[in-house]
């Protein structure tokens, strides 16, 4: 199964290894699924990595999250979403994570952010719960 993780649910399951994104990112580690990004999500998740909270409650430096975003690249699926076209209508600023799963055909875009929920329908989204529930 290929799946693609919100950088709200990766982060959320780094620091919560115990929560559902932490259930799903062990997953992951367990390599129970394949993990599909794109460049402009690893962008995204090395800048969520960096904010001071989050580097605070990981207790990780910029070399840490260096060598996290080259895991992610090492182990990942990297798909090019170049001219891809992707709407998100409540945040364009998601426009990318549509985008990876179009590109990529990934099983699942998992992802706790509501501006998906009206796509749901037409794509294949989940949140985290549902996706622990069906799979984990």
């Amino acid at each position: 199964m290929r799946i693609i993780l919100d950088t709200n649910v990766l982060m959320s399951g780094l620091m919560l290894p115990d929560s559902m994104p932490g259930h799903i990112v062990n997953a992951w580690r367990k390599h129970h699924f394949y993990l599909v990004v794109s460049e402009p999500m690893l962008e995204e998740i090395a800048r969520v990595l960096a904010y001071p909270k989050i580097r605070k409650r990981l207790n990780w430096d910029e070399k840490t999250i260096s060598r996290y975003i080259a895991l992610l690249r090492f182990e990942a699926e990297v798909v090019n979403i170049a001219g891809v076209a992707a709407n998100v209508p409540t945040n364009p600023n998601d426009n990318h994570l549509l985008a990876t799963l179009i590109a990529s055909k990934a099983d699942w875009l998992i992802t706790g952010d509501s501006d998906f929920n009206e796509l749901a329908g037409q794509y294949s989204i989940l949140t985290p719960s549902e996706f622990v529930r069906r799979f984990l």
